[in-house]
């Protein structure tokens, strides 16, 4: 079990890995907790909830709390460094859902609603999953 737990939280990434983990982790927090909490000019659980019923997303409320936790604990996760493999798995998870159940028919260009933003949001998570953590991590600390 220590092996497992010192595998999945060792890392070799450098320095850079770190600027790359915070910056997507806080970009991540902000839109969880536009969903969860209605910041930063979000909708909140219930608006939320509502439009994705209105796609096809159900049951609505449960899915925004899902993606919204998903979206802002991960984001926690990968700015503290902690748990960033489980955390990245689940953000790209649920970006893939974004791009294939919204952004999809609408193309490539995020200024149709297209799936870009979604890809690089989850190519940054599968990055994240390969390499770690990177040096100023938490994660990095607790497998050494």
């Amino acid at each position: 079990m220590k092996n497992l737990i010192k595998s999945m939280l060792s890392t070799h990434a450098g320095y850079g890995i770190t600027l790359l983990r915070v910056a997507t982790g806080l970009t991540f927090a902000a839109h969880g907790s536009q969903k969860l909490f209605a910041w930063f000019g979000g909708y909140g659980l219930v608006g939320v909830g509502q439009w994705m019923e209105s796609v096809g997303i159900t049951p609505g409320y449960q899915m925004a709390l899902l993606a919204g936790s998903v979206e802002f604990f991960g984001g926690l996760a990968l700015v503290i460094g902690l748990l960033v493999r489980p955390a990245a798995i689940a953000l790209a998870v649920a970006m893939l859902v974004a791009v294939l159940t919204v952004h999809w028919l609408n193309g490539f260009f995020i200024t149709a609603n297209g799936f870009e933003y979604a890809m690089i949001l989850a190519m940054i998570s599968a990055v994240l999953l390969i390499e770690g953590a990177g040096k100023l991590s938490l994660d990095r600390r607790i497998a050494s």
